[in-house]
This record gives C-alpha cells, sequence and structure tokens, in this order.
C-alpha cells in the first residue's frame, strides 16, 4: 500500500518527520512531500491508495484522476478542503482528527490574553531598552495594567474548546458568560457556573469576548462593525478559532480608534498573512501565525489520531468519517 503525505511541512517538519515515517511505514510505503502546490496535487498523489494531508486541496478533479485512492485522512479537524461529495461517489472514506487541538488552543488564548491584560510586550520591550535601568524608582508603569479577577469573560461556541476556556476562565475568577448556538440541556443544572446569554448581551457585557465557533456561512465576518460597536472600549478580543469570522477592516478600526481596548489574534483571513492585511500595524493588536496547534505534544496527540483512524479503517471499522 501507498501512503503519501502531500503537505508535511505544515507539521513543522523536519522536527516530526522521523516519528511520522516510523508511524505510518508499518502500513506500507510512506511518501512524505514538505509542500505541494495545487497544480502538483495530481501528479504527487495520482497512484496513492492513502492519502495523508492537512490543507492540500483534494478536489473532483484530483479525485477524478487517482484511482487508487481508498482513504484519505486529515492532519487536522476542518475538512473543507476535500470535496466530501466527490469522495463518496468513489467510495474513498475521510476521517479526520478532532478535539485534538482543545488542551493547546486553550493555552493560547489565555497566553494571548495574559499579554494583552498585563501590558507584556510593551514592557519586555521597554526592559530592553534600558528603560528600568534608568528608573529612579524600583518599579514603573507606564502601561496599563489589569486583574481579570472578577471581569466578564464571554464564550462564543461551546463545543470542546469553548467548554475547557470557560473552566481556565472561571478558575482565574471570571464571571462566565456563554453565548451559544445550541444551548446544552438544563444549562443551570449542568453548567450552573456559566449563564448562557443572548448574542447582544454576550458583546454588551464582555470585558474580554473569546471565539470558538467554526467558520460557517452563517459566522463569516461576524466580527463586524456592528456586533463591535457593541463592545466596551475597555474590553478586550480574542481569535483562535477562524479568520474568517473577522471583517479585518473593522477590526483595525476599532482598534485604531480606541473603541476597542486590545485584541489577540492567531488567525487571518489570509494565511500566511498578506502584507496588506489592516491589522498587522493596529493599536494593541497582538497577532501570532496560527501557532495554537503547534506545541509539541498537540501535534504528536495529532499523529497519534491520524494512526489510530487509519488503523480501524484498514480493521474495517472507520472511525471519525466525516462522508
Amino acid at each position: 500500500m501507498k501512503i503519501v503525505i502531500p503537505d508535511g511541512d505544515t507539521l513543522a517538519l523536519p522536527d516530526m518527520q522521523e516519528s511520522i515515517i516510523k508511524e505510518f511505514s508499518r502500513f506500507g510505503e510512506v511518501v512524505c512531500n514538505g509542500t505541494t502546490k495545487p497544480e502538483e496535487v495530481i501528479s504527487k498523489i495520482q497512484d496513492a491508495e492513502v492519502v495523508l494531508c492537512n490543507k492540500t486541496p483534494i478536489t473532483r478533479e484530483v479525485i477524478a484522476q487517482c484511482r487508487n485512492l481508498k482513504y484519505i485522512g486529515l492532519f487536522a479537524t476542518g475538512y473543507n478542503n476535500i470535496d466530501l461529495q466527490a469522495a463518496s461517489e468513489r467510495d474513498i472514506t475521510v476521517c479526520n482528527a478532532g478535539a485534538y487541538s482543545t488542551e493547546g488552543v486553550v493555552q493560547h488564548t489565555f497566553a494571548l490574553l495574559l499579554d494583552l491584560a498585563g501590558s507584556l510586550p510593551a514592557y519586555h520591550a521597554s526592559v530592553r531598552n534600558g528603560e528600568w535601568e534608568r528608573s529612579p524608582v524600583f518599579s514603573y508603569f507606564p502601561h496599563p495594567v489589569h486583574e481579570l479577577y472578577g471581569k466578564t469573560f464571554a464564550v462564543i461556541g461551546f463545543g470542546s474548546i469553548g467548554k475547557r476556556v470557560a473552566q481556565v476562565a472561571s478558575a482565574f475568577g471570571m464571571n462566565v458568560i456563554v453565548c451559544t448556538r445550541t444551548v446544552p440541556e438544563d444549562p443551570a443544572v449542568n453548567y450552573p457556573d456559566y449563564e448562557f446569554v443572548t448574542q447582544e448581551e454576550a458583546f454588551r457585557r464582555a470585558d474580554v469576548l473569546s471565539i470558538h465557533c467554526p467558520l460557517t456561512e452563517q459566522t463569516a465576518n461576524f466580527i463586524s462593525k456592528e456586533t463591535l460597536a457593541l463592545m466596551k472600549p475597555t474590553a478586550y478580543f480574542i481569535n483562535t478559532a477562524r479568520g474568517g469570522i473577522v471583517c479585518e477592516q473593522d477590526l483595525a478600526d476599532a482598534l485604531n480608534q480606541g473603541r476597542l481596548a486590545g485584541a489577540g489574534l492567531d488567525v487571518l483571513v489570509q494565511e500566511p498573512m498578506s502584507p496588506d492585511t489592516p491589522l498587522k500595524f493596529a493599536k494593541n493588536c497582538l497577532i501570532t501565525p496560527h501557532i495554537a496547534w503547534s506545541a509539541v505534544e498537540t501535534r504528536e496527540r495529532l499523529i497519534r489520531i491520524v494512526v489510530h483512524n487509519l488503523e480501524c479503517y484498514l480493521d474495517g471499522n472507520p472511525v471519525n468519517q466525516v462522508n
């Protein structure tokens, strides 16, 4: 059996290349490519029976040209890069990796928030610039520092990540409010520490608003000038979900005009980041390059899930199948 990985570099190779090759070699021949351009996909996977990918587009045209293909395994939870209907028509099984990144994304959510609340980048820069050495007193604080305790934390989306974020926010002594499309059964009984609120109430009350919902037709550009106008000028906005949820110009305007205290973003509409994004130099905007899922432990967990998915498929009992 031939197994092709078209975009191994998305897993931050080479640090994990050896373990990936070792894990999958027991199933057959493994060909691991660093990157694959859309026009190269067919030539690279044409004779593969198994394709394991992250973001590589497997379109109807690609599937039509890959007559040996029987299984597509995703190094990801999202699967919008796969034409599921075309795969199903060919009886190709497609399996994703769900919930592997929960702990890493939760950690990164609060890393961004703590940087903002403590003005840590500004203080780090000031120390590097020698300001502490020149200070006439032992401590100086030209940049605002705020406690999280007692503040209101709004969670938008209440899946596995949203639930864990709510738990951590509670541990900081924050008041957690939740806005979700599907309110859990008996929320007062099952989640007594959280208050479930409407979208408008979440935006109005939030001292911190954190996004943990998928990108869909309904959530695209969900963060806009209209929803941002509801927020307190002292509030922070965190997005570790998907960049397309945000209208970037509207967010940049809110930050630059002082209508929002700060934003922490791990995702953007275009990735890699476009040099033209209005958020690049927006006031008090922290941007990281989609690394919330990149912890070594997180990626090791991801590989274990993808291996397990393939094992189950070969045993005739596929799990995490999305088509």
